[in-house]
């Protein structure tokens, strides 16, 4: 049975703790993690927030969600949004939810999302023209890296040690190490 995009704003506002997001119509329960998972994305989060200008840029981890074309929601493991679009949801009991593209949009791979996000999410992100999107690997060490090119296509690089430095966000440097430590 196929879900209205009503029907998921009305159930994510209802249950916010179900963690839902919608694909295809469909709703779906985004599961809880793994520890290396869930440190990887609260590292991930300290080191955008010490980097960016928070005047311009504001970060969601596991909150809020982004809206595709195909009206899908999905609620990436970590985003950066400008804060204008942020602002101009204030006041607004509804659900937070991004249409615009955004400057860095974070999967961290599990065992048990790993192939939906890198088949699904990922792909889905790189349609609604997102400027950066990282698959970043906790155990394996390792982002993967997309970036959006000036002719709508998308920049792959691996990235296995040093500093990655994404490209709409002057002054935020993500070291590998540190990441993973």
């Amino acid at each position: 049975m196929s879900v209205s995009e009503e029907t998921y704003q009305r159930v994510a506002l209802e249950d916010p703790s179900g963690r839902w997001e919608l694909h295809c119509g469909r709703l779906r329960q985004k599961p809880l993690m793994s520890a290396d998972h869930n440190q990887t994305e609260f590292r991930l989060v300290v080191s955008l927030v010490q980097g960016l200008d928070l005047q311009r840029f504001q970060v969601r981890s596991d909150s809020g969600s982004v809206r595709l074309a195909s009206g899908s929601y999905y609620i990436p493991d970590v985003y950066v949004v400008p804060v204008g679009l942020v602002q101009a949801q204030l006041g607004n009991p509804g659900l937070e939810v991004f249409v615009a593209p955004l400057p860095l949009v974070i999967e961290v791979w599990s065992p048990s999302t790993g192939a939906y996000d890198l088949e699904t999410k990922l792909r889905e992100y790189r349609e609604r023209g997102d400027i950066e999107i990282w698959l970043v690997h906790p155990l394996e060490h390792t982002i993967m890296a997309w970036v959006r090119q000036p002719n709508g296509g998308y920049a792959e690089t691996l990235y296995i040690d040093g500093a990655v430095r994404p490209t709409a966000l002057p002054g935020v440097v993500i070291d590998l190490a540190e990441l993973f430590k």
